[in-house]
C-alpha cells in the first residue's frame, strides 16, 4: 500500500510546472480556495471515483493545483496515469478496468506539450469519461459556456462525452498589490447524468453558498470528509504525500 500511495504522489509531482511544493486540500482550506464545507463536498465526489476539469481562463490561476489537490482523494485502488502520447490514449480506449486507472492530461491546449490533447486526441480523451473510465484535465475557460465553445465547437467534442465529467471546478483570479494575488473556487457544477447543476457559487476567497443538494455523494459522506480534511487542519498535515497515507491509512498514520 506504501508503494501505491508513493506511485500516486510521484503521478501528482509529475504536474508540477513552477516548482515548489504541490499543495494539498489542507493547503486550499487555508488559503480560502475553498472552505470546509466545499473541501469536504469535494473531497467526497472525487473519492467516489469522479472525472473532473477544472477551467479558468488565465495562467496561474492554480488550475493545475486545485486539480492535483483533489486528484489526491481518488480512490485508494485507481492509478494515475498521464496521457502522454496517441499510442495511451488508443490503449486506453481498449481497457474495460472502469475505475482502475484515472486518465490525465495536463491540459486541453493546443502546446506541444507533455501531456496536452487538443483535436483528435482531446476528443479520444473525453471518450473515455462516455465509456465509464475516470478522467482529469484543466482547461483555460471561465464558465462552462466557454467549456462547451472551446471542447465541443472547437474541438468537435460530443456534447453526451463532455457531460459524462461528473464534475466541473472553475477559479477566479484576483490581484492585489505588490503582485500578491487571490484565487478560488467560483463555480462548482455536478453532472449525474441528468445535465450539469450548479451546486457552489464562491464570492471571494473562504465566501462559498451552497446551490444545490448533490446526486452523488450524501450529506453524510460529505461529513465524513469534513471531520477529516479538519483535523489535518488542526493537525498542520499539509502535504500532498501526509494527506494521502492519512486519507488512505487512518486518520492517525499521516
Amino acid at each position: 500500500m506504501t508503494t501505491d500511495i508513493q506511485a500516486h504522489e510521484w503521478a501528482i509531482e509529475e504536474c508540477n510546472q513552477r516548482g515548489g511544493r504541490m499543495l494539498s486540500l489542507v493547503d486550499l482550506l487555508a488559503a480560502g480556495t475553498v472552505d470546509l464545507a466545499l473541501a469536504a463536498y469535494l473531497a467526497a465526489v472525487m473519492r467516489s471515483g469522479a472525472s473532473l476539469l477544472v477551467g479558468a481562463r488565465p495562467g496561474g490561476a492554480g488550475k493545475t493545483t486545485v486539480m492535483c489537490a483533489l486528484l489526491n482523494f481518488l480512490p485508494d485502488h485507481t492509478a494515475i496515469r498521464a496521457v502522454a502520447s496517441r499510442a495511451v490514449l488508443e490503449a486506453a480506449l481498449r481497457d474495460d478496468g472502469y475505475g482502475d486507472t484515472c486518465y490525465l492530461a495536463h491540459e486541453i491546449g493546443s502546446g506541444p506539450y507533455y501531456a496536452y490533447v487538443w483535436g483528435a486526441q482531446a476528443r479520444a480523451f473525453l471518450q473515455l469519461a462516455a465509456l465509464g473510465h475516470i478522467i482529469a484535465s484543466n482547461l483555460h475557460a471561465d464558465t462552462l459556456a466557454e467549456t462547451h465553445d472551446q471542447l465541443c465547437r472547437v474541438n468537435r467534442v460530443p456534447p453526451e462525452h463532455l457531460a459524462a465529467v461528473h464534475l466541473k471546478v472553475y477559479l477566479r483570479l484576483r490581484h492585489g498589490r505588490a503582485w500578491t494575488a487571490q484565487r478560488w473556487v467560483s463555480h462548482v457544477y455536478e453532472n449525474d447524468g441528468s445535465g450539469d447543476r450548479l451546486l457552489w457559487r464562491g464570492e471571494a476567497p473562504g465566501v462559498f453558498a451552497r446551490q444545490a443538494n448533490s446526486a452523488l455523494v450524501s450529506p453524510e459522506q460529505e461529513q465524513e470528509y469534513a471531520e477529516l480534511i479538519d483535523e489535518l487542519y488542526a493537525r498542520g498535515v499539509r502535504r500532498i504525500g501526509k494527506v494521502r497515507r492519512a486519507l488512505v491509512l487512518g486518520h492517525g498514520k499521516p
